[in-house]
């Protein structure tokens, strides 16, 4: 949810890494990065359920008050996993609304299946269904960021394209929807032959008749 930034695969999880000193109040930004890199490594290969502050701090080599002082939980710590993926969107520009949606979901489940991001962005999804705290973080997180799904709307209202009664609001959320059930069911195939037949449903509802 595709060309992604792999980073190079961290060691295996039973290997661990040499205990750090406490880094202290300020953020260290190679302890940081050790922490990251750590809980990427953890979500990957323990999965959701398997992903807590004590497995990252035992694999990273640091203590968890340090985790705790430069994030204030298991979300914020997901979303800067999720937020570190780089997602590409380079070449989704086809010149039509179909083609650029047809383009942008392949891209999107690639990148989803293929980096943290997926595995991250799943368990951001279910902690904020009963995490308050989770829910708002998540709220924010989206509100600071231009949302990628937009891009060909934006593109298709440049040319011309939409309806006159077109609602991007709304038709983000109907987008969502279908992504993020897709993300949360693993059917993340980015050669799937319903996905044009996805992106024509919803370029037939936005285009001008």
């Amino acid at each position: 949810m595709v060309n992604g930034v792999p980073r190079q695969k961290p060691a295996p999880l039973s290997t661990g890494l040499g205990r750090r000193s406490s880094a202290g109040p300020r953020r260290s930004k190679a302890a940081a990065e050790a922490i990251l890199d750590a809980a990427e490594a953890v979500l990957m290969e323990a999965g959701y359920a398997g992903f807590t502050i004590e497995q990252v701090a035992r694999r990273a080599g640091a203590g968890k008050p340090t985790i705790y002082r430069w994030w204030s939980g298991k979300p914020a710590l997901l979303l800067e996993i999720y937020a570190r993926q780089r997602l590409d969107l380079s070449g989704t520009d086809t010149g039509s609304l179909e083609g650029d949606l047809v383009a942008l979901l392949r891209r999107l489940f690639r990148f989803w299946g293929a980096t943290p991001a997926g595995q991250a962005f799943t368990a951001i999804l279910v902690e904020a269904q009963h995490d308050p705290a989770a829910l708002q973080a998540l709220r924010a997180f989206l509100a600071e960021r231009t949302y990628p799904l937009a891009e060909p709307f934006d593109r298709a209202a440049r040319r011309g394209e939409l309806a006159s009664d077109f609602d991007l609001a709304t038709t983000l959320d109907l987008v969502s929807g279908y992504v993020w059930a897709r993300l949360l069911t693993r059917r993340l195939d980015d050669d799937d032959p319903a996905l044009p037949a996805a992106a024509r449903t919803i370029a037939r509802g936005s285009l001008r008749s």
